[in-house]
């Protein structure tokens, strides 16, 4: 725990919201970046050497050589997020650096982006706004723009965490049948609640599903979770959306399913190499592709600026912080 005379030394790689930063600078003795640019590798082996706290964010790659860098004062890394796949959190452990991250203040918001992606694909609603917007429009006619409706159909939820439970919630309202694969499967009165069916088999599930939503953290069992394989058990109508991490499909194996008229469409906030996009899926007009806004709220950025403050201030009075990333988080 820092020296109870002097406020810990917080270092925040990224800009945060007005009222979030103003607080921290408040309560710490708080390094700011207000221009908003990623740090650059030196810049970031430079703040863990001088900070006693470090806020990072998904853009910060806190790796086991960087964790090495850091001089013994660095004693808690406080996430800006839920997700930690950025950060080596075995290396944290060995040096005895504790990390917490905001679960649970991004479910909502990324649930209705997901909502959002699932209803847009298939109602072709992104080409009819550039349609609308280009002046080629001329008029209704019962041909135009013709898309397919979901109620009725089949939602795969891969991952049935927070977001997962949100996304079955939202969907069974719009008249999808929920099915889903999770490691565990849910307790049997939450399953009635959202009216859910478990799938041990993945593959069973994606070959009976009309859409496909994946919400798992990345980790080495997720990567490229949906791969070729798994790409050829989808129907030839069948939509896949992605709003978690973009590793969890192989993004190459689905441009040629896409452009192979084997897939549908997708719903991407999320991708392998961002924030490069591929050229070949910005060509394809069945991909609705958002740039990492799932959990862009006003509301989602404060609470989980509170959350860091929470966890640094709990650890600040010689508590441990209600967020503490444990062995075996993913």
């Amino acid at each position: 725990m820092p020296n109870s005379r002097r406020k810990p030394r917080v270092i925040v790689t990224r800009e945060l919201s007005d009222a979030v930063m103003d607080r921290m600078a408040e309560l710490f003795d708080t390094q700011l970046n207000r221009d908003d640019i990623a740090m650059s590798r030196d810049e970031l082996i430079a703040a863990v050497a001088d900070a006693d706290v470090l806020v990072p964010t998904v853009t910060d790659a806190i790796d086991e050589d960087l964790i090495e860098a850091a001089g013994d004062r660095l004693k808690l890394i406080a996430n800006f997020g839920n997700g930690v796949d950025h950060i080596d959190l075995k290396a944290a452990r060995a040096r005895g650096i504790l990390v917490t991250n905001t679960p649970g203040v991004l479910t909502d918001d990324t649930a209705d982006m997901t909502m959002a992606l699932i209803l847009s694909v298939p109602r072709r609603l992104a080409e009819g706004e550039k349609l609308a917007r280009s002046g080629e429009w001329r008029g209704w006619s019962p041909g135009a723009m013709l898309g397919h409706r979901i109620g009725g159909k089949t939602l795969g939820i891969v991952g049935m965490g927070r977001i997962g439970q949100a996304v079955a919630a939202r969907a069974r309202a719009f008249g999808l049948t929920i099915h889903y694969h999770n490691r565990h499967r849910l307790p049997d009165p939450l399953e009635a609640e959202l009216g859910a069916t478990w799938h041990d088999d993945l593959d069973e599930m994606l070959s009976g599903s009309d859409f496909v939503t994946i919400h798992t953290p990345h980790t080495d069992q997720t990567e490229h979770v949906i791969d070729a394989r798994r790409l050829a058990l989808l129907k030839p109508e069948a939509y896949l959306i992605n709003t978690s991490r973009g590793t969890a499909i192989d993004e190459a194996a689905l441009i040629d399913a896409l452009e192979g008229g084997r897939l549908a469409g997708a719903g991407l906030d999320v991708f392998e190499h961002e924030p490069a996009i591929d050229p070949r899926l910005l060509a394809l007009s069945n991909v609705v592709l958002l740039p990492h806004m799932g959990s862009a709220t006003y509301e989602a950025r404060i609470a989980t600026g509170e959350r860091v403050i929470s966890n640094i201030q709990h650890w600040a009075d010689g508590h441990r912080p209600p967020d503490q990333v444990l062995e075996g988080w993913l």
